[in-house]
């Protein structure tokens, strides 16, 4: 694993955890955040995982 998918599985579930967050205590603005935060995560995992596949890609 490199850092931008480590990074963006974090970001992922941090938003996660802020979007549930704002669903319970009533805070669209808390949902959105967390909203915000998976998309951003999740797009940051994506461009690690093509890393690694270009990195897999160049040692063979």
């Amino acid at each position: 694993m490199n850092k931008n998918q480590i990074q963006g599985t974090l970001q992922d579930a941090a938003g996660k955890v802020q979007e549930t967050t704002g669903k319970l205590i009533g805070s669209t603005e808390q949902q959105l955040k967390g909203l915000k935060k998976q998309v951003f995560g999740q797009t940051q995992k994506v461009a690690g995982d093509i890393q690694q596949v270009v990195k897999d890609g160049a040692r063979k």
